[in-house]
């Protein structure tokens, strides 16, 4: 098997800033009532800790349980890739932009058959979200 570098993987530059970006991708999730936010990481103050430096680098973990669900019910191990993940990062140019998986690729990955409607979803509301927090003007 051959993999590439960042399959599955879309990216979008933003034109914000990193705070701004991460706030609106925040102010996006919160909200959206089908839409929970189960975990936030920031790689930039974990690498802090262990004296190691880091670009802005955070992780937004969200999710639709009445979407991923299902998709765990018929391809347990799809629950690896969910709930949703989308990555906030700032290269060494001070370019921001978000990443998440492709819900496309995700589906090859697992296998799952039967979902594309919920596949479809999925990646709707990923290019929706992503696009608010790349172009919303936050405060």
């Amino acid at each position: 098997m051959s993999i590439v570098k960042e399959q599955g993987v879309i990216t979008k530059v933003s034109c914000q800033n990193f705070d701004k970006t991460y706030d609106a991708l925040v102010k996006t999730i919160t909200n959206n009532p089908n839409l929970k936010i189960v975990a936030q990481l920031d790689h930039q103050k974990n690498a802090a800790t262990v004296g190691k430096e880091l670009n802005p680098t955070r992780l937004i973990m969200f999710g639709n349980p009445r979407l991923g669900t299902p998709l765990m019910q018929k391809v347990q191990i799809t629950g690896l890739d969910l709930p949703q993940k989308i990555l906030i990062w700032q290269d060494d140019h001070g370019v921001v932009s978000v990443s998440y998986n492709d819900p496309k690729f995700l589906k090859l990955r697992y296998g799952v058959t039967e979902s594309d409607e919920v596949f479809e979803t999925i990646g709707k509301a990923l290019d929706a979200i992503s696009e608010n927090a790349i172009n919303e003007k936050v405060g």
